[in-house]
């Protein structure tokens, strides 16, 4: 099964009951956190058939031996290992299917993303200000305001729209204000671009 050029036959293959998802991170955690609350052993219906499905998030993995994220897999009670390589990443990843990017600091390989359909969530309104410092250059150019999930692949926050929403600034916005309403879209926006993704709905 091959990344995002074969989504249609990721679809098809995806178990017909469970599916295990992998979250990656580099830092304090925010977002693989909400996914977990929000999708965790949580039960899910088909949109094609209305196939009952339970999510469940077998392991998180950091490249950071010091992310705060760590102690919040601790707390919340989910698996979670600390590689130093990407070969390394690709063996404890192994029983997952689908693979959710969540601050994760590290470029993956076209092999990685070939054999894992993975998803990204990004502070801009894509295609503005792809890359690192989104937020600020949104903010201070008050254009691409926003948060999207999308399709990994080659090109750095280049791949397929799943899901994506637009900000406006606030006349009192300071960076640190408009900074915390961009990650409160991105914990209501990265669970439904997911469920969206994988053709489900909550039960």
């Amino acid at each position: 099964m091959g990344g995002v050029a074969n989504r249609v036959a990721f679809m098809d293959h995806l178990p017909s009951s469970l599916v295990h998802v992998g979250i990656l991170f580099s830092g304090n955690g925010s977002n693989m956190q909400n996914l977990i609350e929000q999708l965790h052993q949580k039960p899910f219906w088909r949109i094609s058939n209305r196939q009952p499905l339970i999510l469940n998030v077998a392991l998180c993995a950091s490249n950071n031996p010091k992310a705060h994220g760590i102690v919040r897999c601790e707390k919340l009670g989910v698996p979670c290992v600390v590689v130093s390589s990407e070969n390394e990443l690709m063996q404890a990843l192994v029983r997952c299917h689908v693979i959710l990017l969540a601050g994760y600091m590290k470029i993956l390989s076209p092999l990685f993303i070939q054999h894992y359909p993975t998803l990204n969530i990004h502070p801009s309104f894509l295609p503005h200000h792809k890359g690192k410092d989104a937020i600020k250059k949104s903010f201070e150019s008050q254009e691409g305001m926003g948060v999207s999930v999308h399709w990994v692949t080659e090109e750095l926050d280049g791949g397929p729209i799943i899901l994506q929403e637009s900000l406006t600034r606030e006349p009192n916005d300071t960076l640190e204000s408009f900074t915390q309403r961009v990650h409160a879209l991105e914990h209501q926006l990265y669970p439904k671009a997911l469920l969206k993704a994988l053709g489900l709905r909550h039960a």
